[in-house]
């Protein structure tokens, strides 16, 4: 059967995340416990599928405030798939050198920001561009996507980088580079992707150990519960928490 290819394939990846990746997961959560303790943000952004981890975090349900999604809706909406908002629009705007300029003149940003970075190969001009243009501002670059297998591709940057090259700290999601993983007999492309099952292990081991540092220094988290099967207090809790984001975000 197939399918437990897929499932084998998986698994490996996350057993080589959990055995080469806790340092620097160690040292991107550090990052960002320093940023959230400080009452400022870790803004989070992706393009295509990688937008899935950074909808993933918050508003979720044992996320907490803290994290600030940017998503462009065209970078993100693309499920008509062709006509408006298409799969070609979407490949040209992640491809296309200073659209990632514009995006962050959109923001005000604080040196004690940080930026964490999605991106499966790295090697396209928007993520460059919203990296490149964090580090102006001063804020710490996490990048996290198949850094080590994608050092064969060319960055198509005018600088001559990737995404990892710019980047402060790299968490490698161990996913192959061509993030299909498993082969059929009669056809050129393999199925069954794990880039986002790396991205989403590597999201909650890293905001799990964030928790963890927040909680030892004694700073208050206003965590997203689960108000489908909380206590009677779910709801206030909840309430506390989107009003802090709504205080946090207002700084934005």
């Amino acid at each position: 059967m197939l399918a437990l290819q897929w499932i084998d394939r998986a698994k490996k990846v996350m057993d080589t995340i959990e055995a080469s990746q806790l340092e620097n997961i160690r040292k991107a959560a550090a990052a960002m416990a320093d940023s959230i303790g400080a009452g400022r943000w870790v803004h989070t952004f992706g393009c295509g599928h990688a937008t899935i981890p950074v909808e993933e975090m918050y508003p979720r349900i044992g996320g907490f405030v803290g994290f600030h999604p940017i998503i462009e809706l065209p970078l993100s909406f693309f499920t008509h798939i062709v006509g408006d908002m298409g799969i070609h629009q979407f490949l040209f705007l992640e491809r296309t050198e200073g659209y990632g300029r514009e995006i962050m003149k959109s923001y005000d940003f604080d040196s004690r920001d940080c930026m964490w970075i999605f991106s499966h190969s790295g090697i396209n001009n928007l993520n460059v561009d919203v990296a490149l243009e964090s580090k102006k501002r001063g804020m710490t670059v996490i990048a996290y996507g198949s850094a080590e297998a994608s050092r064969v591709k060319q960055p198509r940057h005018s600088s001559g980088k990737s995404l990892f090259e710019v980047a402060d700290i790299v968490v490698d999601s161990c996913a192959p580079l061509e993030d299909a993983a498993v082969s059929l007999k009669h056809h050129v492309d393999k199925v069954g992707p794990v880039s986002t099952l790396a991205f989403v292990t590597t999201v909650w081991l890293t905001i799990i150990t964030v928790a963890e540092i927040l909680e030892e220094r004694g700073v208050k988290l206003f965590i997203h519960p689960s108000h489908n099967v909380g206590d009677d207090t779910a709801m206030d809790r909840l309430h506390e928490a989107l009003e802090e984001y709504r205080r946090k975000v207002k700084l934005l």
